[in-house]
């Protein structure tokens, strides 16, 4: 996180018989407008002629010893902040079912285009001890990976966790996307509070597109990373929960934190 310069390569398959090239080319420059934001350069990249329209960007540089974040230092007694809600992938597939108006995407797409680069300088200027980005695997999954690395456990209160509007009322209809299922299948080493039914659990677990960063902070530097947070303008800046000793990977999901 926070190196420079960083170089984007594209790929793009595109169906041209079925998808106008129009649209490509309002894709193709909505990438260069967020590259660009990022202070990334976009080299190179090819195209194929495929069924379904297809974009994609992989990015590669170097991170400066001292300004590199991992997913390997949380340590019992660190809070857990979240800062972006939970929810797209849910919001998405709605769409795609025609179970969501796409008004209804709003505040789902201001976070999804919303850069993770405020959220990464407020925690290099504060301190956190570890961190990870809430992507396919869901809050949770990349929660689980981050309690494995620093050999650590979790509690979670679900009530605390930022969610976009229509989410959960949708998950509670079994509107969810097969990645979603496939996270909750996954974890193993989760205690759930009896009274989070399975929409719930599908919140937490939902595979997220562009989420947000999961940061373990010290717990005197919370207030401070808050009010980093919230001066960067992130979609949020939520404490979710905290780092215990225990079992590495456990997590408890209750309702609130005792």
């Amino acid at each position: 996180m926070g190196a420079t310069p960083l170089f984007a390569l594209n790929l793009v398959g595109w169906p041209r018989e079925r998808v106008p090239l129009e649209i490509l080319g309002e894709v193709l420059r909505g990438a260069a407008e967020v590259a660009e934001r990022a202070r990334c350069l976009i080299l190179g990249g090819h195209s194929i002629d495929a069924v379904e329209p297809t974009f994609g960007m992989a990015v590669i540089g170097e991170v400066h010893p001292d300004r590199m974040l991992t997913n390997a230092g949380a340590c019992a007694g660190d809070i857990l902040i979240l800062t972006k809600p939970l929810g797209t992938g849910i919001l998405a597939t709605a769409l795609k079912r025609d179970a969501l108006l796409e008004g209804g995407m709003a505040d789902a797409v201001r976070s999804m285009t919303t850069l993770n680069d405020g959220a990464a300088r407020a925690a290099l200027r504060i301190g956190v001890s570890a961190a990870t980005d809430v992507t396919g695997f869901g809050l949770l999954g990349h929660l689980a990976n981050m309690l494995e690395a620093s050999k650590v456990g979790a509690e979670v209160s679900f009530d605390a966790l930022p969610i976009l509007p229509h989410a959960r009322s949708l998950a509670v209809r079994g509107v969810v996307p097969g990645g979603t299922e496939r996270n909750l299948g996954a974890l193993e080493r989760v205690d759930w509070a009896a009274d989070l039914g399975t929409a719930d659990r599908y919140l937490c677990v939902d595979a997220q597109t562009s989420g947000g960063l999961l940061l373990a902070v010290p717990p005197e530097n919370q207030a401070a990373l808050l009010a980093a947070l919230r001066e960067e303008s992130t979609p949020a800046a939520a404490v979710i929960g905290r780092i215990v000793a225990g079992n590495p990977g456990q997590i408890r999901v209750t309702r609130q934190l005792g």
